[in-house]
């Protein structure tokens, strides 16, 4: 649920300046010109051109910093070009020179190559013949929102609906020779939605193609299939000298000398060729003294006794290491070398992957990417001679799973979704083709999901004043069809399922980090399909919040206080959300105002009810200045809201799969782990800052668990942080002794502390140092 256009502030002007853009300019540049790899250097050259441009269109004025419209002449509904931090280019992400397919496009039309003309060449009969044909058998792409503005168009006007298409042309018109409305041609239709994947097949083989070798095996393996052989001949043909264990007591006459001329010979053309491992030019490794003595003897110089001796000391050293070549000892370790050096390394078989990669298509994933895993076959023994049955390594395994298309959930049960972040970049697949089951028309169906897909991709901006991102639905192309979706049904049904599905999913695994910004904007659009008004509230940026907060959040928090009163989660936070629940009542009377005619009375009592919550957030955040203002009041609108968890909960119904118990106990161990992190980086205020975090996650869980469970969970704390390196359980001594207070009915005081300072209520965000930084004192006695 978003906020209300009256319960927005009047806009005032962009505060925003060039200095951080400047920053990021200058390490790209930093990078470009200092980077040990070349393709880093490409991609930090690529960056710094789009850093050039932003600081040259926020000077010129032709780009607004921290507005919903920041490129001077383009809509809102325009794509623009966004970079790190949501600082536009002055681009727009459909503009630039034509792509290859619109030239070809050109071509086949008979018309000029410039997007004005391939416009007007879609509107002509043949055009749209072309555009409907395409609709029909889904043989297109849209990368970027604007490629299905003609497609839609066209599936208008076969709809008979050309008042519709004409309105959506008139948009369109003004910008026809700027930007890029034709759809890109597709060999096949999209792939299965309900199904998604990290990588494509193409961007696993490239990855996998482009494995190293390893300097350190590849010098291990030339060792033992080379030089350790050639140190066992140098060494017997000594030994042909010993007499009683000393060399050199007598030189045989047999051939010795020219058979050691044909060794000295034979090492000059081995380290030649064999060039990985260098131990065997160490003057004073065993093999370089056996062999400088030889060329001494070869040559006809006796040794003096010092060479001696060193000669005498190798061999020695050898045979006592080793054993004499060809006795049974010896020849058991070389032939387990043997063995190692010939096993194929990760490059080969890494180059035996991609090779089977390359058979399947490259533009999605696949399910069968753990039988493209498997071990070496008879016939690739034959076409590339590695040994068949050679089992691909783990490292190359992982990076083939990538590509794995499966279930999400499967995805996530795998371990091949690491982060919540990650999650989030992978649920608009499945998102759009929920969403898009709200359209009957299986064509529209199949163009509105590919156009929700491409809308995801569009780069969050820079935003001021509680300015909300531009939402599909403000796109011209999603309005001019919005009569044709359906309405509940199905379609809810089906949304309603997928929020359940994927916020237990982000939950369940994911339990002690917050839900990032764009999984929250995709479960919003399940929300909404579903008719749910659940107020999900995004991760505020800190440089620019300017101490206020729009409607939801307070909704939100009301959410809360009816699942969380009298629990743990209230009492340990000192919250009373009995006066919350008043605060929202007043809100919600300012919304019956408005409903019942009063709409300017009603608004008023609305923004009031909303700053009483900002200003309770500034009151519990305590006094501090600057950035570290902003960052305690943004946690403790997080910890009143409970940052969505309790809107998921009760509006949604959502649960973790294994239990709040489960989600708790592994919320704590991300606490510990952490923690643990300060051991070797006591200045890590981020560090800090995800282990508050942890924890407060940890307390939700905690309150949904029953009172037992909840006791156990306390109990098994302390052995748990006891159990992680750098003195954790030190560190987090004093949220744990709090942790025991307010479980055993006890209170902070107003400074969040109690039992003389030994418990603490455990916070991200602090105006002075962290106690959680200290240093701590070093352990006494022996253990």
């Amino acid at each position: 649920m978003d906020t209300n256009a009256d319960e927005q502030h009047p806009p005032v002007a962009p505060r925003i300046g060039p200095g951080y853009p400047a920053g990021r300019l200058a390490r790209a540049l930093r990078t470009a010109t200092t980077h040990e790899d070349a393709g880093a250097r490409a991609r930090a050259e690529s960056r710094v051109g789009h850093w050039r441009a932003v600081l040259r269109a926020m000077a010129s004025g032709a780009v607004t910093a921290g507005s919903r419209t920041p490129v001077a002449g383009l809509p809102a509904w325009v794509t623009p070009q966004v970079v790190h931090g949501g600082f536009a280019t002055g681009a727009a992400s459909a503009g630039g020179p034509l792509l290859p397919y619109e030239l070809e496009a050109a071509v086949r039309a008979g018309v000029p190559a410039d997007r004005r003309a391939l416009f007007g060449h879609f509107l002509t009969d043949r055009g749209l013949a072309e555009l409907t044909d395409r609709l029909d058998r889904g043989c297109y792409e849209v990368l970027v929102p604007e490629e299905a503005a003609l497609l839609t168009v066209a599936w208008l006007v076969r709809a008979g609906d050309r008042a519709a298409a004409l309105d959506l042309l008139d948009t369109l018109e003004p910008f026809a020779g700027q930007l890029r409305f034709t759809p890109r041609p597709a060999a096949a239709p999209a792939a299965d939605t309900t199904l998604t994947y990290r990588r494509t097949v193409g961007q696993v083989r490239e990855a996998v193609a482009a494995r190293r070798r390893h300097p350190a095996v590849e010098a291990m393996n030339e060792a033992l299939a080379v030089w350790n052989p050639f140190a066992d001949e140098l060494l017997a043909h000594w030994l042909e000298t010993a007499r009683s264990g000393r060399v050199l007591a007598r030189l045989p006459d047999d051939g010795w000398h020219g058979r050691g001329a044909a060794l000295l010979a034979r090492y000059q053309e081995l380290a030649a060729v064999h060039t990985r491992c260098g131990k065997h030019r160490r003057p004073k490794e065993n093999q370089a003294v056996l062999r400088a003595a030889l060329a001494e003897a070869v040559a006809g110089r006796a040794p003096d006794a010092r060479a001696l001796g060193r000669l005498q000391h190798a061999v020695d050293s050898m045979v006592a290491k080793r054993g004499r070549p060809g006795s049974a000892p010896h020849t058991a370790l070389r032939d387990g070398q043997a063995a190692v050096a010939a096993r194929p390394t990760h490059h080969a078989l890494a180059g035996l992957v991609a090779r089977r990669l390359s058979a399947l298509p490259q533009g999605t994933g696949t399910p069968a990417a753990d039988a493209l895993t498997g071990p070496v076959t008879d016939e690739e023994q034959r076409d590339c001679g590695l040994p068949a049955g050679t089992a691909v390594p783990e490292p190359v395994r992982r990076v083939v799973l990538g590509a794995l298309s499966a279930p999400i959930g499967t995805l996530v049960e795998r371990g091949l979704v690491p982060s919540a972040e990650v999650l989030a970049e992978l649920v608009p697949q499945l998102v759009s083709a929920t969403a898009a089951l709200a359209h009957p028309d299986p064509a529209l169906r199949a163009l509105a999901g590919a156009n929700h897909r491409a809308f995801r991709n569009r780069r969050s901006l820079l935003l001021l004043d509680l300015q909300h991102q531009v939402r599909v639905e403000e796109l011209p192309w999603v309005r001019a069809v919005a009569a044709y979706r359906g309405t509940g049904g199905e379609s809810a049904e089906a949304a309603r399922t997928t929020l359940v599905r994927l916020g237990g999913l982000a939950v369940q695994g994911f339990p002690a980090t917050l839900l990032p910004n764009p999984l929250l904007r995709e479960l919003s659009v399940l929300a909404a399909g579903a008719s749910l008004e659940i107020p999900l509230v995004e991760e505020l940026a800190i440089d620019i919040f300017t101490g206020r907060f729009s409607g939801k959040f307070l909704d939100a928090a009301v959410v809360a206080g009816d699942l969380l009163g009298g629990t743990l989660y209230e009492r340990y936070y000192g919250i009373d959300y009995t006066a919350l629940a008043a605060l929202g009542a007043a809100g919600a009377a300012g919304a019956a105002g408005r409903a019942a005619g009063r709409p300017e009375a009603a608004a008023r009592e609305r923004r009031r009810a909303v700053e009483e919550f900002g200003k309770l957030c500034r009151a519990r955040a305590g006094r501090a200045t600057g950035w570290s203002e902003n960052a305690m009041v943004i946690e403790q609108a997080q910890i009143l809201t409970t940052h969505n968890l309790a809107a998921l909960v009760v509006l949604a119904g959502i649960e973790p799969g294994h239990g709040w118990t489960d989600t708790a106990r592994r919320c704590f161990t991300a606490v510990c782990a952490l923690t643990a992190r300060l051991h070797r980086d006591p200045q890590g205020w981020n560090t800090v800052k995800d282990a508050a975090y942890a924890w407060r996650q940890m307390l939700f869980h905690l309150s949904l668990c029953g009172a037992r469970e909840r006791a156990e969970v306390v109990a098994w704390a302390e052995a748990e942080a006891a159990r992680h390196p750098g003195r954790v359980a030190d560190r987090l001594a004093p949220a744990l002794a709090g942790l025991r207070l307010v479980a055993a009915g006890g209170e902070f005081r107003a400074d969040g502390t109690a039992e003389g300072g030994r418990a603490r209520r455990l916070l991200g965000r602090s105006s002075t140092d962290h106690w959680l930084r200290r240093d701590l004192p070093a352990p006494t006695g022996s253990g």
